[in-house]
């Protein structure tokens, strides 16, 4: 097993899921991989969440251990000496900390972007509302929700075990080159969201492909309490 390279908590992680055409996901595609289907649909995902003490090999960054990110993500599997990894394809990640995107392209290959950020998570007896949002264009875009506070694990063979059953990371580093690392962390409990709402500007961030799909009613919506992490260092796959 690889070596720890960031150890982290995530919190309050939304996930907004929409079904796509997998079409569109080939040129994100990395080599080796294969779209990762459930019911044969198959998923990308707005998700937006905190990062917070943010340790790497242990040590804390000033001023860059909490802070947001959000990102467009899809579902993969990667096989080896007979064993199916399932795992996860960012398409752009959201930060609000130049140098965290500088670290990540470098070390992981990862498609980091910088833009101012904000958040807000707010929790009553009852229910928890949460907002990210990012600065794109002069405009605010944002994904908000508001859930309820009891939690659930999600039931084996449901959608939402699918969307988060997802423990490997690839990155298409070229043609022939594929990146992946592991991402360590338990199941996570879920809340029930009752409202949400999505003002993003698809075709300026993704691309006009991506439009279609998710101006649609997006295929579920939860929130997930999140856990500590740890991403083990990664391997270069030649092709």
């Amino acid at each position: 097993m690889k070596k720890t390279f960031l150890t982290a908590h995530w919190k309050q992680l939304l996930f907004i899921n929409y079904t796509v055409n997998p079409d569109i996901l080939t040129p994100y595609l990395p080599k080796g991989t294969q779209v990762d289907c459930w019911n044969n649909q198959c998923f990308v995902s707005l998700v937006g969440f905190m990062f917070l003490d943010t340790r790497i090999k242990g040590i804390p960054i000033p001023f860059h251990t909490n802070f947001e990110e959000f990102n467009l993500r899809f579902y993969v599997t990667f096989n080896q000496d007979n064993t199916t990894k399932r795992g996860v394809v960012f398409i752009k990640e959201i930060v609000p900390r130049r140098m965290i995107c500088a670290v990540a392209k470098l070390l992981y290959g990862e498609h980091y972007y910088y833009h101012p950020m904000q958040h807000q998570i707010l929790q009553s007896e009852e229910t928890i509302k949460v907002s990210y949002g990012f600065k794109h264009n002069k405009q605010w875009n944002q994904i908000a929700a508001v859930a309820t506070t009891n939690t659930f694990l999600a039931p084996a063979g449901s959608e939402e075990n699918f969307i988060t059953e997802h423990y490997w990371g690839y990155t298409k580093v070229s043609a022939d080159t594929t990146s992946e690392y592991q991402v360590v962390h338990p199941p996570w409990a879920l809340h029930q969201v009752l409202s949400h709402q999505v003002n993003c500007d698809v075709s300026s961030l993704y691309g006009p492909a991506f439009t279609p799909f998710l101006q649609q009613p997006p295929s579920s919506v939860f929130l997930a309490s999140g856990s500590p992490v740890s991403v083990l260092g990664r391997k270069l796959w030649q092709f």
